[in-house]
């Protein structure tokens, strides 16, 4: 008879350590938790995520990806959409950075943080990760700010094509795909300027400490 299936032995005494020895290993696993559990590496954990075997791709990007796909998106609504109905450039670009301002706060920065492995761990990726009634306008004036520098880099793209073909129609048009991976590529930059300082204000702070 294979090992497995054995039948639980005779007695009532040897049957009530059978069965107990089952009970406790029931209460074992139901009230686990992080203090009375074992550690596992990060490595062991990632053997048992959904997907393991698909593609991973690397932080940097995927927040690149989501952040390119939200300015697109707000490109393909509004500076698309209204550009018919809004001839001054001026205009347009603050619609579009009151609209991308808006998304930033309401719809990507929420998101940032719900699929964040731990609480506060994708705080790194948003200029203004705090919550509350503060963030609506510091988000539309930074992306104000975005939506500028955006600007300036078509308009520097465009003076390059146009120079080293000769041709005045050379220039780019503005589409959701340029867009979006301008205006996050600029977000990250600055993102990653503000981690830099933020690293040297508190190595400093640190430092001060020293006796």
């Amino acid at each position: 008879m294979p090992k497995d299936k054995q039948p639980a032995p005779s007695g009532e005494g040897k049957l009530d350590k059978y069965y107990g020895l089952k009970r406790q290993a029931v209460e074992d696993l139901v009230t686990a938790d992080p203090s009375n559990s074992p550690p596992v590496s990060p490595a062991e954990r990632r053997k048992y995520r959904t997907g393991g075997k698909g593609i991973h791709l690397a932080d940097g990007l995927k927040i690149f990806l989501i952040k390119g796909w939200f300015a697109g998106v707000v490109c393909y609504f509004f500076i698309w959409g209204l550009s018919a109905m809004v001839p001054d450039q001026w205009d347009l670009m603050l619609i579009t950075a009151i609209a991308l301002g808006l998304v930033t706060d309401l719809l990507q920065n929420p998101i940032l943080r719900y699929y964040a492995k731990t609480p506060g761990a994708n705080n790194r990726w948003m200029m203004f990760p705090k919550k509350g009634f503060v963030s609506m306008p510091l988000n539309l004036l930074y992306s104000a700010w975005l939506v500028f520098c955006t600007a300036a880099a078509y308009a520097a793209l465009n003076n390059l094509l146009v120079q080293s073909t000769g041709h005045a129609d050379a220039g780019l048009g503005i589409g959701p795909v340029l867009f979006g991976a301008l205006t996050a590529g600029w977000d990250l930059l600055f993102l990653t300027f503000k981690k830099i300082v933020a690293d040297a204000r508190a190595k400093v702070e640190g430092g001060g400490h020293r006796v």
